[in-house]
């Protein structure tokens, strides 16, 4: 039962748009903070405040290089996650949904 309700947990995190896209995303590359505050047109404490969630479900990695803060996708040890990310679109086709390039700074 602990084990249902550990995975309800995760799975209800992807109930969000904006979490769904950037684990979406996260399937083809680790992306910087200042990334997805971009795509999303968000502010960088509302994207960490994501970011926080998904990590702490240890659905994603974090990964500090100085100022910067790079995330990864964190699924090989949760296979309903990886089906669900299997599923969606491609990062290509969500970021011309979005009319968006990514011109990173952090560098």
């Amino acid at each position: 039962m602990e084990e249902l309700i550990d995975i309800a947990e995760k799975l209800k995190l992807l109930g969000d748009k904006t979490r769904l896209t950037m684990l979406t995303l996260l399937k083809d590359r680790e992306w910087c903070v200042c990334e997805f505050v971009d795509i999303f047109d968000m502010s960088q404490p509302a994207i960490s405040q994501h970011l926080r969630k998904l990590k702490s479900q240890g659905i994603v990695n974090e990964d500090r290089r100085g100022q910067w803060v790079y995330y990864s996708l964190n699924v090989e040890d949760k296979p309903y996650i990886k089906t669900v990310l299997d599923e969606m679109p491609s990062s290509q086709s969500i970021l011309s949904a979005l009319n968006k390039e990514i011109n990173c700074v952090c560098e």
